[in-house]
């Protein structure tokens, strides 16, 4: 279905691909995973004809429509988000648009005249979008937004309106509504709540054409995938079975190969021993002669590249009081619609709680009343003795100074540390080398989060409040991000869609439904193994 034979290819001085091969058949669902600006992005558009490989070939079957998702979300506004979806299947929107125009143009006093003409016009319009099967292709339209945690309000609404985060889930619909026969999904869990993803997991398991998708999430990416293609230096190595899979056999391939340099490495050292011992020797001078000549066509096993990951050590917060935050009869309502109603929540030292909940259940209002960036109508939210808080939402980025470069940001938070330290820091965060040097207003959503987290944690609170901290973050940062918070001895409260975090480092749970609000002991793995559900109102495979 697609195929890319020995393709190379380079970006200014960077050589992204020497001469890589890959597959993807129909049916196939594949993971594309290598380090940032390895050239997944590349990739993609090489296979959808945006860019051309400098040499090599890229071939997809006749007549085989691809669906491409990416980061990039064109503009859409002037039209609702139903019809946004739509418009990517073709001409059945441009009928629906038509006959909404129509059927405003007919209840309309000032157009009466023109009725007899609207009423046919809308006749042959609504039989041929009948024709093209336009309201099942509605009610599917629906389905799938629905599906990514759309409102009827919010699907009728003008798609201008919406923030980025669900105009990308605008874009996502459109491309699983044209089920194509090839999908490339670059980040497609980005942007969602866990509801929308356990949701999408479940529709690209049962999608049957040929899939190639990248993602940071972890759970959804090995849950999915039964193939993956690793970016390693400008090849492409393809390993079949799922992330967990891929993981193992990377690292037994490297454990191989660094005991294969190792006796490589030994018996070199032997042979140049010899010939340091014995070259003056004329006695030994053919020996000496043909072990030179063996040295010189032996071919060097190289070491294993270690990919370059660096542990964050947190520095002990200081103890904080018993009683962390306290929360008495809180009621909290924006115009109509009320969130809470007399809620009391007690977070203990130590405690970490993952709250849960769909969609407008009120998850971030419960951090924003703990953070005191909104105050409640009734009641009170108390923060305990010695607390000191680290708030992270997603509007924390604003705090950055454009002008100030990463290095200048982390010195001016912390101007005692010494630029070792911070160096240091910025490297666990990811940012080596030259990179502290570039101004905070070129950096990219992921980077703004990771600069925001390392200011958090540098000199660490004893209460961490985190709204969606994973968002934007590669895998290799939250897996650095999980280690460092698995040691952290303060206390959390914390909102993620991402289920690896939220095992990991939850040990309680708070959930809002439309029923209530309930409490449970023990973390998120336990939550799914009592409830029998991932999330709030979603059963497995539901």
């Amino acid at each position: 279905m697609i195929r890319l034979d020995n393709i190379s290819k380079q970006n200014g001085h960077q050589i992204l691909f020497i001469e890589a091969s890959m597959g993807v058949q129909k049916g196939e669902k594949v993971g594309l995973v290598g380090p940032n600006g390895a050239g997944k992005t590349t990739l993609f558009r090489m296979i959808t004809g945006q860019e051309q490989p400098d040499d090599g070939l890229v071939a997809i079957d006749a007549g085989m429509t691809i669906g491409y998702f990416s980061q990039d979300v064109g503009e859409m506004s002037g039209q609702s988000a139903v019809a946004a979806v739509m418009d990517g299947v073709g001409p059945v929107s441009a009928l629906a648009a038509e006959m909404a125009k129509l059927e405003a143009a007919m209840v309309d006093p000032d157009q009466a005249d023109d009725l007899d003409a609207n009423i046919e016009r809308y006749g042959e319009v609504q039989e041929r979008f009948e024709e093209l099967d336009g309201y099942a292709l509605e009610a599917r339209a629906r389905e799938v937004l629905a599906g990514l945690s759309f409102s009827q309000e919010r699907m009728e609404g003008d798609v201008g309106l919406l923030s980025g985060g669900w105009k990308m889930r605008v874009a996502l619909a459109r491309i699983l509504l044209m089920k194509p026969d090839g999908m490339l999904l670059d980040e497609p869990s980005n942007h969602l709540d866990l509801e929308s993803l356990i949701w999408l997991e479940a529709f690209l398991k049962n999608y049957d054409g040929a899939l190639l998708m990248t993602s940071h999430d972890r759970a959804f990416l090995n849950r999915i995938v039964g193939k993956v293609v690793e970016i390693d230096a400008g090849s492409l190595i393809t390993y079949s079975g799922d992330l967990d899979f891929y993981e193992q056999q990377r690292a037994l391939g490297e454990q191989q190969r660094q005991a294969q340099y190792e006796r490589q490495q030994a018996m070199l050292a032997k042979e140049i021993k010899f010939i340091e011992r014995f070259k003056a020797r004329a006695s030994h001078a053919a020996q000496v002669q043909s072990r030179v000549k063996k040295l010189d066509k032996i071919e060097r096993v190289e070491p294993p590249r270690r990919r370059q990951s660096v542990q964050f050590e947190f520095r002990s917060p200081p103890r904080s009081g018993d009683d962390v935050i306290s929360l008495r009869g809180v009621h909290k309502a924006y115009g109509a619609q009320s969130i809470y109603e007399g809620l009391d929540f007690l977070v203990r030292r130590k405690e970490r709680w993952c709250v849960l909940g769909a969609n407008g259940a009120g998850k971030s209002t419960l951090l924003k009343l703990v953070a005191g960036a909104t105050a409640p109508d009734r009641g009170t939210v108390n923060i305990g003795a010695s607390v000191r808080m680290g708030y992270f939402a997603q509007h924390a980025m604003d705090v950055l100074d454009g002008e100030e470069t990463i290095f200048e940001s982390l010195d001016g938070a912390f101007p005692q540390a010494g630029q070792g330290a911070l160096r240091t820091l910025a490297g666990c965060f990811g940012f080596s080398g030259d990179d502290v040097e570039k101004p905070c207003r070129v950096l990219s959503g992921g980077e703004k989060a990771r600069l925001v987290m390392a200011r958090m944690l540098f000199d660490p609170p004893n209460l961490l409040v985190l709204d969606e901290p994973t968002n934007h973050l590669d895998m290799a940062t939250k897996e650095m991000l999980v280690a460092a918070l698995a040691d952290f001895e303060g206390s959390m409260l914390f909102v993620s869609h991402d289920r690896h975090f939220l095992a990991a480092l939850s040990n309680r749970v708070l959930e809002l439904t439309p029923e209530g609000i309930h409490q449970y002991g023990g973390g998120y793995t336990e939550y799914v193994a009592r409830t029998g559900q991932e999330a709030p109102g979603l059963h497995p495979g539901g």
